[in-house]
């Protein structure tokens, strides 16, 4: 009888080791490209939510928000994103208008809570004569490379702005490196425009003389192509302080909103590995704060009411919604689900990389 419980004893140690020893679920996050601020929250997201949480993830780099909804949606082992709210705006757009592919993409994606305001940059040549951003028509612009979102972001805005779309002839699709390069270098650019949460790598890394190669343009307030952008964008400021080698003054300028993406997940072991990274994400939002890149002290631990077609990832958002109301907040509810019927493409859709001609 002793022999038998010393076995079963033994039998159970060993279960336990191995449970302890079982590798942690390995995960992806797309993010943006090396220089920008969502590989930073991406690592931040690594280091101090999903490694408590048991989790390994990985930072991937990407092109930008477009290619991050496709790559959340088809690339194995993704299962966060960054993706910038106009982007996500736009492909609900194209669904709800017919496109049987956009609404493939975006319809199972939900969100997990939303970030932070990015900053836009519109870079010109220190010789300019251009001042402000509504000054940009007609002029050759680097949008961002094809299937980010900073050239969805460029293209939206100068609709926006001068009620056309950008003529052909005058954008580029360029990474934020190749940009500032042709705009400096061999000047076939007048205009760089590079979305970034600051402060962005790109710049902060920038030595004095920067000034004398490259400026931003300002947002004037008064112009009535600032109005139109309003419809979508939102004022804010690019600080000195976070540029402090470059700038001398804050530059006003246009913002769009970062959000935290994932999958409607229904595999078991999923879900409970993401209500665990809601969980920690939850307790260790305060450690985010005050050791993360400086944006997470813009952002909320809030679930504010979503737009049409925009949804919460249920199981994420009824942890984080608990947490949220024991801190004193106030919950509420995801909207509604729009479905779409099909047609025919669009420009949009090459930017956002589902065009199909």
């Amino acid at each position: 009888m002793a022999l038998k419980t010393i076995a079963a004893g033994l039998m159970l140690m060993a279960c336990m080791s191995a449970a302890l020893a079982a590798p942690p679920a390995k995960y992806k996050i797309v993010t943006a490209s090396k220089t920008g601020t969502y590989i930073e929250i991406g690592r931040d997201l690594a280091t101090w939510v999903a490694e408590p949480a048991g989790l390994e993830l990985e930072v991937l780099e990407s092109k930008g928000s477009a290619e991050n909804v496709q790559r959340m949606r088809f690339e194995p082992g993704v299962k966060l994103a960054l993706v910038q709210s106009d982007v996500y705006q736009a492909f609900l757009d194209e669904a709800r208008a017919g496109n049987a592919e956009a609404g493939n993409l975006i319809q199972p994606l939900r969100l997990v809570m939303p970030l932070y305001d990015e900053e836009i940059y519109f870079v010109v040549r220190a010789d300019s004569p251009l001042n402000a951003i509504h000054q940009i028509k007609d002029q050759r612009i680097g949008v961002g490379p094809l299937g980010s979102g900073t050239a969805l972001t460029a293209r939206t805005l100068y609709q926006l702005m001068f009620e056309a779309p950008m003529p052909t002839a005058n954008r580029q699709y360029l990474s934020n490196e190749e940009a500032l390069a042709k705009l400096t270098v061999d000047k076939s650019i007048d205009v760089a425009i590079i979305v970034a949460g600051q402060p962005a790598k790109l710049f902060s890394e920038m030595k004095p003389e920067a000034r004398k190669y490259i400026k931003l343009l300002k947002f004037d307030e008064a112009a009535p192509e600032s109005a139109r952008a309003r419809k979508t964008y939102f004022p804010s400021a690019i600080r000195a302080e976070n540029y402090a080698s470059w700038l001398t003054a804050d530059v006003p300028t246009l913002t769009v909103k970062a959000y935290l993406v994932t999958y409607d997940y229904g595999m078991k072991s999923t879900v409970v590995n993401l209500v665990n990274f809601a969980d920690s994400l939850c307790a260790n939002f305060d450690v985010l704060q005050a050791k993360g890149h400086p944006k997470w002290k813009q952002v909320r631990l809030a679930l504010p009411t979503l737009g049409q077609g925009w949804r919460y990832f249920a199981p994420m958002e009824r942890r984080l919604r608990a947490c949220i109301a024991s801190r004193a907040n106030v919950a509420v509810r995801p909207a509604a689900r729009v479905v779409p019927a099909a047609r025919t493409c669009t420009e949009q859709e090459v930017v956002l990389g589902i065009c199909r001609q």
